[in-house]
């Protein structure tokens, strides 16, 4: 939970190397190569479909502590959708990039766990948090739930996940550092993210099983997207 991909082979190289700062390693590991959407629906569609909002939501979420409830929670008959921030999760199995030296708000636990029992790794899977139900919206009573499939998207690209973590009442827009990763954000929990321009939308009714299987997020993801933008 957060108020706010290097491979691994490269995650190897960039420790053995005496030559090179590690900081300065880290930093090229935070802002990662050009990103690209995944699938082939177009963000621009994505956003077109929900270009009016239906509030869902009793209220509106802030997104961030001391910035103003602005934001409501807005639903169609197959998702709900926001648009927000995006602040840096770098929860869950500590690694790398995510861990208490990196992270001075690091928990080693999210909401939800693994097949295995062990709580998903922030460096390398795509999830957004959601906001713990509260008078403002309860996420339970609109079809969603941990592992429910996600599209967010963000200027011209386009990325899945799933609902991984769970954050405070009140604030709404944050995803894992995988997520902000694979759509160019800079992934950096002491400060990276962005102020704007993030759409989040979960389908209802859905679950990866198992949720840290993002392969199956990608094709689950992409077949609800395309059915979204259609209008089926």
């Amino acid at each position: 939970m957060r108020v706010q991909s290097l491979t691994l082979a490269a995650a190897s190289a960039a420790l053995l190397a005496p030559t090179l700062s590690p900081a300065v390693d880290l930093t090229a590991a935070r802002m990662g190569p050009a990103a690209q959407s995944e699938g082939d629906v177009q963000a621009a569609d994505l956003l077109a479909g929900v270009r009016d909002c239906t509030p869902v939501s009793r209220g509106r979420y802030r997104s961030d502590e001391d910035k103003p409830a602005t934001i409501p929670v807005c639903g169609t008959p197959d998702a709900v959708f926001w648009k927000a921030d995006m602040d840096i999760d770098c929860d869950g199995r500590p690694g790398l990039l995510c861990n208490r030296r990196t992270d001075p708000l690091f928990s080693d636990a999210t909401a939800f766990q693994q097949s295995d029992g062990r709580y998903p790794s922030a460096e390398r899977l795509p999830y957004i948090v959601v906001p713990a139900p509260s008078g403002i919206w309860d996420y339970r009573d609109h079809g969603v739930r941990g592992g429910a499939v996600a599209a967010v998207v963000h200027e011209d690209r386009v990325q899945y996940a799933v609902v991984g973590d769970v954050g405070p009442q009140n604030i709404i827009g944050e995803a894992s550092y995988a997520t902000a990763k694979a759509l160019g954000i800079r992934a950096d929990p002491r400060g990276g993210g962005t102020d704007s321009d993030v759409t989040y939308i979960v389908f209802k009714d859905t679950k990866v099983t198992p949720i840290e299987d993002h392969e199956a997020a990608v094709t689950l993801g992409e077949q609800l997207a395309r059915e979204f933008v259609q209008g089926e």
